[in-house]
């Protein structure tokens, strides 16, 4: 099934594609705080779905559009193939993974260490957009690898893979360290440079580029898209899912709905817990995802805390949420505004 929406304009603001975090689950819950932001999957490896058959990876609901696959891998005639299943499956866009720099990642020719390849990753691509039958091709990359001279690099980067007919790129404003750096310190130790990428949009103006990396706030993705297409946020719209998507229509899409309250979103979200407890599923499975919603308000810890200890019990349903929800006021009274609440 294919769905009508308009990629590119979701694409002005979107949550990045996190191993182990966005899931399905997490993804419905992003979904009730944006209409309009386009949601990733997290990095399914083309192996996996044509070699290993695990197609059950592709599972999403219809709530999540509009919703990128992203695809890990460096074999063209594999990816095509995944593409083709990426495809079937309904996706709004198909996502080439150049920026993973975990040793997994690596082992297996693909991710970040692509960088060095560029040539490699216009072959997979051009293949990609051969199978997906007009669904957009795009790319996640790095700013580059290891001693590449990104000023240098990441231009001729662009400018071979763009000529694969990719015209939409995002690009993680720090380099990946690939020998002597954890994914994690990845994230936060290479400097991020954000002059670079603005760079690549006045050298690119043809090209649709998104930024990520760093942004931590609507403000920052405003300030970002006075000069770029489109923002990329990753671990604050997981940890502090409010702070980014709830107002994120009206902010940055225009939208003159009022957007919802937290407890909206919660409220929201029980229909779909219940469904999924009915099909065996954990409560722990759902709301670890849940868990910062309430980030900054009085009661949030008790909230996390009720969800934490209670969530992974074996019959824990909505009621436990409920409780949990309880803890944290509707509304927020009037303070002191030198007073700090304690949550």
């Amino acid at each position: 099934m294919s769905y009508n929406v308009d990629i590119r304009k979701a694409a002005r603001l979107s949550v990045a594609p996190m191993m182990d975090w966005t899931d399905r689950h997490c993804r419905v819950f992003h979904r009730l705080m944006s209409r309009e932001a386009l949601l990733y999957t997290e990095m399914v490896t083309a192996p996996a779905l044509v070699r290993g058959g695990a197609t059950y990876l592709l599972d999403h609901d219809a709530a999540e559009h509009p919703l990128a696959v992203q695809l890990g891998g460096s074999d063209p005639k594999e990816l095509a193939a995944a593409t083709k299943l990426c495809v079937a499956a309904g996706y709004d866009e198909v996502n080439l993974n150049v920026g993973c720099p975990s040793d997994r990642v690596q082992s297996g020719t693909f991710g970040a260490v692509l960088m060095r390849d560029p040539r490699r990753v216009a072959d997979c691509v051009s293949a990609m957009k051969g199978a997906a039958q007009g669904i957009e091709v795009t790319v996640k990359c790095r700013i580059g690898v290891d001693d590449q001279l990104a000023e240098e690099t990441l231009p001729a980067f662009l400018d071979t893979v763009s000529a694969a007919g990719v015209t939409r790129f995002t690009i993680h404003a720090r380099k990946a360290w690939l020998q002597g750096l954890s994914p994690k310190e990845n994230r936060d130790i290479p400097p991020l440079d954000y002059p670079l990428v603005h760079r690549m949009k006045a050298a690119f103006p043809h090209l649709h580029l998104s930024i990520n990396g760093g942004i931590a706030s609507l403000d920052d993705a405003q300030e970002q898209l006075q000069v770029m297409d489109g923002v990329m946020v990753g671990r604050v719209a997981y940890h502090d899912p409010a702070k980014i998507l709830i107002g994120a229509d009206q902010a940055i899409f225009g939208a003159t709905t009022e957007p919802p309250t937290a407890h909206d979103v919660v409220e929201a979200m029980l229909p779909y817990i219940e469904r999924q407890l009915a099909n065996g599923l954990r409560l722990h499975t759902i709301t670890r995802h849940m868990l910062g919603i309430f980030n900054g308000r009085p009661g949030a810890r008790k909230w996390r805390r009720v969800l934490s200890e209670g969530a992974t019990r074996n019959g824990a349903g909505v009621a436990l949420v409920r409780e949990a929800m309880s803890h944290v006021p509707d509304r927020i009274p009037d303070q002191d505004p030198d007073h700090i609440p304690a949550d």
